[in-house]
């Protein structure tokens, strides 16, 4: 779905006129307007120097569609920057490691009189535009040409918390972001592509909120043929375990057995190839790239959350294999392997979780460090794990941590939820859409690993698992 909106504010500016004539909508066409009278109906920016700063109210996919009326001259030269925060949006390349990664959020483009032209692919809420030339232009509308995907749902929370409805909102919002291009991206701004592991809690969600939709399969298919076997699935292998995990859950959701039918011949080869990764003393290879998630990575933790990524996969393999008549003695040869070797948590909490998805258990102890700390050590991409491993024991404590982690985003401003969040970002940090001096930035002084600074994405599909839990654990 495509959908025209206007600015929400004007945040900042300077050598700008009639500001607050952007608030109103002239039409969705260019004209030639001969009256000069009437061009106080219009924006005017002035010379080198002349910028101004746009509120669009939320996370947005897609770009600007500016309406001009007359120009000083045949053209006039502007820059142009999008950005999640209005930190990022202010910013200068490379500061804070502010980047065009993934699509071009800062760039120089060209306008001319009379003009209706659509500028920008990217995810953002705020727009700034800086002239850097010395005449002046008048802009009939600048509005935001926003893609979102758009079905009638199955499922929406309606509960009384209003806490909890916000969180849904802003999880649903990022996964119709994330889904409105013909395929489930990971971002709208950075990592425009299918990645299969970190699909799974955006097929979760989308399937809570719409059912089966093409979308889901048409993903699991791009990131089944970019790696015919015995490749895996964006070169990473727990993310071929992933793919397996999310085709045994679609079919126990929605039984289609004539897609699971075209998977067959796929899933039975990548059981040769996952043979292969763990040897007979149980232990796994470490040649080929894994991830359980980045908070994870070179921890103690990660093999022993490899490994029960292994085995979901493997019961998710088991599972699909007896439903369709097939042999699991490869499945049953992989998993006594891999429980040749103990799991044992020494901290991460997503990795407990998984476990827990694993074995269905875990042990007094992990779950007490599970909740040690309360949100402390959370993760976005794993929250629907560990929020159901907490929620084992203890329902109301897991919803209320879920409000407390995704809450805290939402106190700083989030419209959408993010690549990840850490609840120790949250001291001495403001607002993504307020200036405040006085304090640190959450989105360009904080972030780990890949995604430092303004490279990290403030709408990341993998966030949005939160969106099943809520279904099955608040009222």
């Amino acid at each position: 779905m495509k959908e025209y909106l206007l600015p929400k504010r004007v945040v900042d500016g300077t050598n700008i006129e009639n500001q607050d004539t952007l608030f109103r909508s002239k039409g969705l066409y260019a004209t030639i307007n001969y009256d000069v009278k009437a061009w106080n109906q219009y924006l005017k920016m002035s010379g080198v120097g002349s910028f101004i700063v746009l509120d669009f109210g939320k996370e947005m996919h897609g770009g600007v569609r500016l309406l001009t009326d007359w120009i000083e001259g045949v053209t006039c030269k502007v820059r142009i920057r999008f950005g999640e925060s209005l930190g990022e949006v202010n910013s200068e390349l490379g500061e804070k490691n502010s980047q065009n990664a993934h699509s071009v959020r800062d760039f120089e483009a060209i306008l001319c009189a009379y003009e209706d032209a659509t500028l920008g692919q990217t995810g953002f809420r705020f727009v700034r535009i800086d002239f850097v030339e010395g005449i002046f232009v008048y802009f009939k509308n600048i509005y935001c040409e926003n893609h979102r995907f758009s079905k009638k749902p199955v499922y929406i929370y309606h509960g009384a918390d209003q806490r909890i409805s916000d969180i849904f909102q802003a999880a649903k919002r990022t996964v119709d972001l994330c889904s409105s291009s013909g395929a489930v991206w990971d971002g709208i701004k950075r990592d425009r592509i299918v990645w299969a592991g970190d699909l799974a809690p955006e097929v979760m969600a989308l399937s809570t909120i719409y059912g089966r939709v093409s979308v889901i399969e048409r993903s699991l298919d791009i990131a089944k043929n970019i790696a015919p076997l015995p490749k895996f699935m964006n070169g990473i292998y727990t993310y071929s375990m992933w793919w397996v995990i999310m085709l045994a859950d679609y079919y126990k959701e929605f039984t289609c057995t004539a897609y699971i039918k075209k998977q067959l011949p796929y899933l039975v080869g990548l059981m040769d190839v996952m043979d292969d990764l763990v040897d007979d003393e149980g232990m796994l290879s470490t040649k080929t790239r894994y991830i359980v998630d980045w908070p994870t990575r070179g921890t103690e933790d990660e093999l022993v959350g490899v490994r029960a990524i292994f085995l979901m996969a493997m019961n998710g393999a088991e599972y699909l294999f007896r439903e369709f008549g097939l042999s699991v003695e490869k499945v049953a040869k992989i998993k006594r392997k891999l429980l040749m070797q103990p799991l044992q948590v020494k901290e991460k909490k997503q990795v407990i979780a998984l476990k827990y998805f694993a074995v269905g258990e875990i042990t007094d102890e992990e779950y007490a460090k599970l909740i040690e700390g309360r949100a402390k050590g959370f993760s976005t991409f794993m929250s629907y794990y560990i929020l159901s491993a907490i929620a084992s024991r203890d329902e109301p404590l897991a919803v209320e941590l879920m409000k407390e982690y995704y809450g805290a985003m939402l106190d700083r401003g989030a419209t959408t939820f993010w690549e990840d969040f850490q609840v120790e970002w949250l001291e001495g940090t403001g607002r993504i859409d307020e200036y405040d001096p006085t304090k640190k930035d959450i989105h360009g002084d904080c972030g780990a690993y890949c995604y430092v600074g303004f490279r990290h994405s403030l709408c990341h599909g993998w966030s949005s698992g939160v969106v099943k839990f809520i279904k099955e654990h608040c009222h």
